[in-house]
Order: C-alpha cells, then sequence, then structure tokens
C-alpha cells in the first residue's frame, strides 16, 4: 500500500522536481548528447548512458521517499485495552501525543502536515511531500545523492560543450539554433548549481545526522543525545546490516539486524 501525504503545496514541490529533472534530461540528451553521437560516438553514447542511468535512479528513489511510511504510529492506538496489554512495570511511562491520540514511543514526534506521530523524525520535507524518518531515510539520502551526482554530470558536461562548440560554428555542435542553445545551457547551468549545492548540503547533514544518532528535530530541540552504536553500525541502522550493493538501489528495503534496530512501542 503506497504511503501518500494530500498536501497541496507539498504535491506541488513534487511536480516542480519532476519538472526540472525532466528538463535537465532533455537538454543534456537532445541538445549536448544527441549531435555528439554522430561525432563521438563513444563519448555521447556513454554519457547518454550515464546520466539517464543516475536520473533514473534519482526519481526512483524520490518516488520511494514520497510513498513509503515513514514510520507513522498508528492513530488513536492509546487505548486502555492497549495500554494494558503492555504489561507496564510499576513506574514505567507511555505517553499520549495529544493530536493523534497515539501511544507515543521514543524519539517519536508528531508531524503536524502527515497528521501523525512519526518514528525517529527527522524533519518534513516538501519537494518528496513527506516526513524523513526511521522507514524512508535510505531513500531520501539516496535521492539527494543521485540528484547531487547529475547536477554535477551536468555541469561538467555543459563547460565540456562550451568549450568544444564556442570556437566553432554551434549549428555543427546543437541540434537547435545557437540563441536557443545558449539559453538552455543558461538556464541548465543556474538549475544544476542550485540543486548541487542543495542537495549536496543535505546529503552531508543527513549523512552526519545518521553517523552521530540524532536526528534534526533532536538536534534543534537539543534532545538527549542516544549515542547508541558505533558510527558504522548507525549507517547499517539505516541502510542495511550487511553493505552490498542493495544500499545503493532504492529498489531494494533495508534488511537490518535485531541488534541495529531501535526498539519502540507500536
Amino acid at each position: 500500500k503506497l504511503w501518500l501525504v494530500k498536501d497541496v503545496c507539498g504535491l506541488i514541490c513534487v511536480f516542480i522536481t519532476w519538472g526540472l529533472v525532466l528538463y535537465a534530461q532533455f537538454v543534456v540528451n537532445i541538445v549536448m548528447l544527441l549531435p555528439e553521437i554522430f561525432n563521438q560516438p563513444i563519448y555521447g553514447t556513454f554519457n547518454i548512458l550515464l546520466f539517464n542511468s543516475l536520473a533514473i535512479l534519482a526519481l526512483s528513489s524520490h518516488f520511494k521517499s514520497m510513498t513509503t511510511d515513514p514510520g507513522a504510529i498508528p492513530k488513536g492506538n492509546a487505548t486502555k485495552e492497549k495500554l494494558e496489554s503492555l504489561n507496564l512495570q510499576p513506574g514505567e511511562i507511555v505517553y499520549k501525543c495529544a493530536k493523534c491520540y497515539s501511544i507515543k514511543p521514543e524519539r517519536a514526534h508528531h508531524c503536524s502536515v502527515c497528521k501523525r506521530c512519526i518514528r525517529k523524525m527527522d524533519h518534513h520535507c516538501p519537494w518528496i511531500n513527506n516526513c524523513v524518518g526511521e522507514s524512508n531515510q535510505k531513500y531520501f539520502v539516496l535521492f539527494t545523492f543521485y540528484i547531487a551526482s547529475i547536477s554535477l554530470h551536468a555541469l561538467i558536461l555543459i563547460v565540456v560543450h562550451v568549450i568544444k562548440c564556442a570556437s566553432n560554428d554551434w549549428n555543427e555542435c546543437a541540434s537547435y539554433s545557437p540563441p536557443a542553445t545558449v539559453i538552455f545551457l543558461i538556464t541548465l547551468t543556474f538549475e544544476g548549481l542550485l540543486f548541487f549545492l542543495f542537495t549536496m548540503i543535505m546529503f552531508c547533514t543527513q549523512m552526519h545526522s545518521i553517523c552521530s544518532n540524532e536526528t534534526g528535530i533532536e538536534q534543534l530541540k537539543n534532545e538527549k543525545h542516544w549515542g547508541k552504536g558505533t558510527k558504522w553500525l548507525n549507517v547499517k541502522s539505516v541502510f542495511g546490516d550487511k553493505f552490498s550493493k542493495d544500499w545503493f538501489f532504492p529498489c531494494y528495503e533495508p534488511s537490518i539486524a535485531k541488534s541495529d534496530v531501535y526498539q519502540y512501542i507500536v
């Protein structure tokens, strides 16, 4: 079952994100690389395959980030029967969310957009129209990494294209007229720079949070530092118990060992 947050602003951000990626694919494939296939088939084919593979991984990671339950606590589960079934010992405290009436585990926070308490919530991201939490953080990290990768790749291709064609007849280097080609390249340059800086900062921020085992909300609220396990153990708790190629593909759900799982009341 797909998870989808019904938020208008978030859905608009999603369409903008996909539109910008598809625009980048148009400029890279049609404007820059397609003419190169006839002149330099190895260079053109290699870069088309590389760029589009990274773009597919980026969009797949975005889709998984958006449609994966981030770790929502069931609404209204703070019933008398549920509390009795926990067999709490004297002195044990269970917190209840006053907004969604659910049992609130440690490290869970309520999201006003998703209208749910989210386990190990880092933040709500409008660009994926979802919270980044325990169950979808891997996909969000992959999304930022692959967007940063295609942005850097596009910037490198632009530099190479301009150097090769600026001193020659632009008609031999583009499928469109020289003025239109220049406009395409300028807009893609601004998009690439903006996306690269933004997603690289987000990627580094997320990896720091994962390694330090401290979510963004916990850092802002200066909540207690959990300090559970080593940095490598904390990374495995997000991407999977054993390092493999599965870490880099959004189609694989992380298989996390029991010793690596953060325990919650659900």
